[in-house]
């Protein structure tokens, strides 16, 4: 391998953190900011909730393919040049995603939407190569938490901006946020050389090498996608539980129902606390937190059809457990090799929202049949799983590293 990367020494800028934390959440933003408005793009074109539910799970496909085709580059591109690149064609995307006439003009164009989000995971491993390794998991947990906390924080906003002008209007703001950033990020990052020089095929290739040989890489993926299929099948559901679809008590607007990302948020911003245990070397203890954690949300969550109260404790609680979850995954993943982590991102990545198109499609087809105990069900069911699993994946990691 020809790549060539050294490990910094020197903390990195506590403001350059911060931006690359906004810059992740602005990015990702832009899948989730038509979820609480649902409802209103059902009825804006008069289709079922089913169908509406699919203006999910295009962004989140699109994703998956720019994880999959673009955030290796960033193991041999200029990031400083390629990030915000990435930046003005999903301004454009969304443009194009504002002004679409149709339904399935709306689908390709969030399709795109969703590839070019994926400089949020451009990002990430970036912030990770320039922290010390004493500071690392606090700064990619700062990262993360900017980007978790920008899903949530995308529908409260766009829950608002929808009051004020509709579903369209926050397609139009969000791609003028993201031509703003792409300027900052441009002249407030340092120089940032290419790291690899192998060709782009080959590139690719070499993720799928680190897939076979890393087994914590595949234990990592494979909780990466029971965490977000948990994590999507709740949010794309719970815009109908709130809107009332299918006869429930609650029947809140969109900008009411926006807020509710608040409750997340709070949630989410424990990552920086899980980050300094795993700078600790106590990843393990975070990793079996989190799914406990998310088992309990799940069960406050299921009692939310009774207690509005019980839905913002679920919220709060499952989003912590979230973050705790992909945190203590990233940490693990970003120690196999320090050369490659935008290419060991794309595999975890991949995995990952794959998970969130799945967690969309069940979440859909679930509350359409048997409403929002259906979706607890699943995601309950996912929880309890991923615990297994990683029960099991532990000590087979504990294993081979005795065996060493």
């Amino acid at each position: 391998m020809t790549d060539t990367d050294t490990e910094v020494t020197t903390p990195i800028a506590r403001g350059l953190v911060i931006l690359f934390a906004i810059t992740a959440g602005v990015t990702v933003s832009a899948i989730y900011c038509l979820q609480p408005l649902l409802e209103e793009i059902r009825s804006d074109f008069d289709i079922s909730s089913s169908t509406t539910s699919l203006v999910v799970t295009a962004p989140q496909l699109g994703y998956a393919a720019g994880l999959l085709l673009l955030v290796p580059l960033g193991d041999r591109l200029d990031r400083r040049v390629f990030a915000p690149l990435l930046l003005v064609a999903s301004a454009i995307a969304l443009l194009v995603s504002g002004v679409a006439p149709s339904f399935p003009m709306l689908l390709v164009a969030s399709l795109a939407v969703g590839v070019f989000a994926a400089t949020a995971q451009v990002v990430v491993p970036w912030s990770s190569s320039l922290a010390a390794p004493h500071e690392r998991g606090r700064v990619v947990g700062t990262v993360m938490s900017g980007l978790l906390i920008g899903i949530l924080l995308a529908r409260v906003v766009s829950g608002l901006i929808a009051g004020l002008g509709g579903w369209r209007l926050v397609l139009f703001v969000t791609s003028a946020l993201m031509l703003a950033l792409a300027i900052v990020v441009f002249t407030s990052t340092p120089p940032d050389g290419p790291r690899s020089t192998q060709p782009y095929g080959r590139l690719l290739l070499s993720v799928a090498t680190m897939v076979r040989d890393e087994a914590v890489l595949r234990h990592r993926m494979l909780l990466g996608f029971l965490t977000m299929f948990g994590f999507s099948a709740m949010w794309t559901s719970v815009a109908f539980l709130l809107a009332g679809t299918r006869g429930e008590d609650y029947h809140f607007s969109e900008t009411a129902i926006g807020l509710f990302g608040l409750a997340g948020v709070a949630g989410a911003a424990g990552a920086p606390l899980v980050g300094r245990l795993a700078d600790r070397g106590r990843s393990r203890l975070a990793t079996t937190s989190a799914w406990l954690i998310i088992i309990i949300g799940w069960f406050a969550l299921g009692w939310s059809g009774e207690s509005l109260v019980a839905l913002i404790i679920g919220l709060l609680v499952f989003d912590l457990g979230v973050q705790a979850s992909q945190l203590s995954n990233q940490t693990a993943i970003y120690a196999l090799a320090p050369e490659a982590r935008s290419r060991v991102t794309t595999a975890y990545m991949v995995t990952y929202f794959l998970g969130a198109v799945a967690g969309s499609v069940c979440s859909g087809v679930a509350y359409g049949a048997a409403g929002w105990l259906a979706v607890c069900g699943i995601g309950l069911a996912a929880a309890v799983v991923g615990l297994a699993l990683w029960g099991a994946f532990d000590r087979l990691e504990r294993r081979a590293a005795t065996s060493v």
